[in-house]
């Protein structure tokens, strides 16, 4: 699996860099086909006072492409709910990989007998 991870108005620190892999870790160990995975930490400086951290992924399984974003004032705190939403994307999509196969293999002991 290739893994980039990249920041935009921010410097990825080795904590940060540390805390993105060990939070992905939990989403990849859920399903293996994962070829490749892109981060992105941004700031966005919205008002005089006012910062948005940002924090989107793109992962690329064989078949599919899944594209998760999620903002909150804080980077750990976008990251957490960014790896959720990833982590229900990835199990759906991992279900209905086996749910088709399952159909499948049903259809063919029906044509079978």
């Amino acid at each position: 699996m290739n893994l980039t991870i990249s920041g935009h108005h921010l410097e990825v620190t080795p904590a940060l860099r540390e805390y993105v892999l060990t939070k992905l870790d939990r989403v990849t160990r859920h399903f293996d086909q994962v070829v490749d995975v892109n981060v992105l930490l941004t700031v966005e400086k919205l008002k005089e006072k006012e910062r948005r951290q940002k924090a989107e992924v793109t992962l690329h399984t064989k078949g599919k492409d899944i594209f998760v974003e999620q903002a909150n004032e804080d980077m750990y705190a976008a990251i957490d709910q960014l790896m959720d939403k990833l982590d229900r994307q990835v199990v759906r999509h991992k279900d209905k990989l086996q749910s088709h196969h399952h159909e499948s293999g049903k259809r063919l002991d029906v044509d079978t007998h």
